[in-house]
């Protein structure tokens, strides 16, 4: 079985937008636990433009059935910050203020010593740390050479593809990578861009374990409500 991690950051982007206490997201981890999901994701930006540090720090103490998956950039400030609060796993992840969301994977080629760094110094704090990718055989072979746990891939040219044939062409894609990434031993996941039209597909890539999904569930909780929102994915993924 997939598992499924709900990615909550949009529930602080509605409680930003107003710069007020609620909705807190820290509550939709309750819910995420209670509906059957397998983790909770967040992502601490730099800049701050919805999950908050506070967020982090409680979720941490809330979140200790479920996997606290923590997405951030490798830099010395969010790698000490993760070190301290010990999230189950780290997702290092590419990150640019004047996105709107994160657009492509990382690249761990030409940054290869920070991330290294960042990997070596999150294992010492014993955290697990993934790196969003995108499907290409080299930056594969680069994040199992860097040491990482795990990978995500990243899905958006699949979940934005215009036509079937360039769907297939992007599934293919992902199944082949995901291959490759089980076959040297990394655990594969997958996110971004996926939605209840896209996921099936995805969800049947045989070496994957996990997928991260937030703004399509978030999107449908407001009219269905959350619980309902992810227990539905659920029922698609598998």
């Amino acid at each position: 079985m997939v598992k499924l991690g709900v990615n909550l950051d949009h529930i602080a982007t509605i409680r930003e937008a107003r710069k007020t206490n609620e909705p807190d997201p820290v509550y939709g981890g309750f819910i995420v636990e209670l509906a059957g999901a397998h983790g909770v994701t967040i992502h601490l930006r730099e800049d701050r433009r919805h999950i908050q540090d506070r967020d982090l720090r409680i979720f941490r103490q809330t979140v200790t059935r479920l996997k606290l998956n923590l997405e951030m950039a490798a830099t010395d400030e969010m790698v000490g910050i993760a070190s301290e609060a010990g999230p189950d796993q780290v997702t290092l992840v590419p990150e640019k203020r004047e996105e709107i969301t994160t657009e492509g994977g990382l690249d761990i080629v030409t940054h290869a010593p920070q991330i290294e760094q960042a990997i070596e110094r999150l294992k010492k704090a014993r955290i697990d740390v993934s790196l969003f990718i995108d499907p290409d055989p080299e930056v594969i072979r680069q994040a199992h050479s860097l040491g990482a746990d795990a990978i995500e891939l990243h899905t958006g040219s699949y979940a934005l593809a215009l036509d079937q044939e360039a769907r297939d062409h992007e599934l293919i894609k992902l199944v082949t990578s995901a291959q490759q990434a089980h076959d040297l031993g990394l655990i594969v996941h997958a996110g971004h861009g996926l939605t209840y039209q896209n996921v099936q597909p995805i969800a049947t890539i045989q070496t994957l374990q996990e997928l991260n999904i937030g703004h399509s569930i978030i999107a449908r909780a407001v009219f269905v409500g959350l619980e309902r929102a992810i227990r539905e994915m659920l029922d698609l993924i598998n």
